[in-house]
């Protein structure tokens, strides 16, 4: 086995591992030090940051260092490189980087956004001088609003690592951002007329390890230090994105993209980023409802959920196959199976279907050239399929009901009377069901409607069940590789709003506490297409439902 040693600590790699510097010293927990460098980004060893001694190991077993330090994101391993990130030469290096990158840097930290998380100020803190010697005015430069809808550039922070310019180049392909100017005066700017728009534009603010790059949507919004983090899955299509929900007090204010890679990579699209915005709505639904005659009898959990156990109760004793429920791909699998498993318990006869998937457009994938067609090797594609988790309630369905029955079919049913009690479970924000479709619904004799917002569904409804969003449950969902990734509640809904899961559990009867990680390994054990959730926790990364579709790219 190849072995390198950094800082004299043997560190073992891959035959046919291409590891730099910096990964190879990330194996035995070294930090060297970077700017400029991203594992999903060329290379262009600009920052110097990384600067360390190499040496090679000759077969009588002595060292031949290099004259002169190497940039470590340059610079490639194997078996018997030596490297020494720690020497007083290293760390000479490094002070005198990072005096010049500070030389015209501002005193911005007490106002900027990326104070608490700015790679400036951790490598101040850990290689710098702590001190400057500059007794010139610093070089000012003017911000620029104009970078792009969602971007703005506090130019006077920028380093210039160009990592922005090349993720425009190599992942989206738009090429929107360049360098102009030369030596001090160079700067990042858009092409003339192309500010930075494109769907994965919001990437560049998490890539800049300074304040320079800002996201309009977060700014001065809140300190990083307050927030409260979770990770979870973005639910806005089925590529499945690994995210962190960040929030304070109940309110979200942003998400990022977690690395996976057997989800989306480092990145992700605008669309998910931007698109939560929905869970603190004034549609939101706040509280439960039973309604009889159309007038409010009960606005509490303890009322409603007991007595529309006892409705369901009813109406499957009566007919049972009258009765009919209808699941979204906006379920959690845990979700899916609680409802399914208690009515088919009711009566094998109660008919289980589902939403179609919203489907807008075709799938996008990146990079694009200049007239707009995708260049492989695809890096990015942004799914034309709008749901997280149609895969893993399709499963469900396909061992409760033994085919997956399109909600049309549904309420198609409702009008010629076939139907008289429906239970209805959304969680899409853009809705499920049209004020023309739900004109049958007022005919049911029993009808309950489980979702976050309003619909012309939560109208005609007799119990009205306000669910919680998917920052606001735990859960799993599977995205459209067969990858299941666990979803984690990071925060409380508004006013009397439950999780999902909650809701389902009491709605059965089960005792105790709702625990997705519990019903997860339960129905693995029942479930045999997901037998692969049986361990009790699915890690970071998640797993893969079906070995066979193992390394399919996200």
């Amino acid at each position: 086995m190849p072995t390198v040693y950094v800082n004299d600590q043997p560190v073992e790699i891959g035959p046919e591992e291409r590891l730099n510097c910096i990964q190879a010293a990330q194996r035995v927990g070294v930090e060297i030090p970077h700017y400029c460098w991203h594992p999903s980004l060329s290379v262009v060893a600009s920052c110097r940051m990384c600067l360390v001694e190499v040496g090679d190991t000759k077969p009588d077993g002595t060292v031949a260092m290099q004259p002169k330090l190497v940039p470590g994101c340059q610079t490639p391993v194997r078996d018997g490189t030596v490297v020494i990130a720690n020497s007083q030469k290293v760390q000479d290096a490094q002070k005198a980087t990072l005096e010049y990158l500070l030389l015209n840097h501002p005193l911005d930290c007490p106002v900027c956004d990326q104070a608490g998380e700015c790679g400036l100020q951790d490598y101040a803190y850990r290689y710098g001088r702590g001190y400057s010697r500059l007794d010139e005015p610093k070089n000012l430069k003017p911000d620029k609003d104009h970078i792009g809808d969602q971007i703005t550039l506090f130019t006077d922070r920028c380093i210039m690592c160009t990592r922005c310019v090349r993720f425009t180049r190599e992942f989206s392909g738009t090429a929107e951002l360049q360098v102009v100017s030369r030596g001090s005066h160079e700067e990042i700017d858009i092409f003339p007329g192309e500010p930075c728009n494109n769907k994965l534009a919001g990437n560049v603010v998490d890539l800049c390890p300074v304040g320079a790059l800002c996201s309009k949507d977060f700014l001065y919004e809140q300190r990083v230090w307050w927030l409260q983090r979770k990770n979870s899955v973005c639910p806005d299509c089925s590529t499945g994105c690994s995210v962190h929900v960040d929030q304070n007090h109940d309110t979200v204010f942003r998400l990022t993209p977690r690395h996976n890679p057997q989800a989306q990579g480092h990145f992700m699209c605008d669309e998910g980023r931007f698109g939560w915005k929905y869970i603190h709505s004034e549609d939101r639904l706040t509280r439960p409802e039973e309604r009889i005659d159309g007038r409010v009898a009960s606005q509490v959990w303890e009322g409603v959920l007991p007595s529309l156990r006892a409705a369901l109760d009813s109406a499957v004793q009566r007919r049972p196959a009258s009765v009919a429920a209808i699941f979204s791909p906006w379920m959690t699998v845990e979700e899916a199976y609680l409802l399914a498993k208690h009515l088919k318990g009711l009566s094998p006869e109660v008919t289980l279907a589902m939403i179609p998937t919203r489907v807008v457009g075709e799938d996008d994938s990146y990079p694009k050239d200049v007239r707009g067609r995708t260049v492989e090797p695809v890096r990015f594609t942004i799914r034309a399929e709008k749901a997280p988790n149609r895969r893993g309630v399709e499963a469900v369905l396909r061992h409760f009901q033994g085919s997956i029955i399109p909600a049309g079919d549904v309420l198609g049913g409702i009008g010629s009377g076939r139907f008289d009690t429906l239970v209805a479970v959304n969680g899409d924000p853009a809705g499920w069901i049209t004020p023309a479709q739900a004109e049958p619904l007022s005919r049911l004799k029993l009808l309950a409607v489980q979702d976050i917002l309003k619909t012309p569904a939560t109208v005609h409804a007799h119990y009205v069940l306000a669910g919680g969003s998917f920052a606001e449950r735990d859960g799993t969902f599977i995205n459209h590789a067969g990858l299941a990734q666990t979803i984690a509640r990071a925060m409380r809904g508004p006013g009397e709003s439950r999780p999902d899961g909650r809701i389902l559990w009491d709605l059965a009867g089960r005792a105790g506490m709702f625990v997705a990680a519990r019903v997860r390994q339960e129905l693995a054990a029942e479930i045999p297409e997901l037998a692969a959730l049986s361990p009790a926790s699915l890690g970071e990364l998640g797993v893969m439902i079906d070995a066979a579709t193992a390394g399919v790219p996200g």
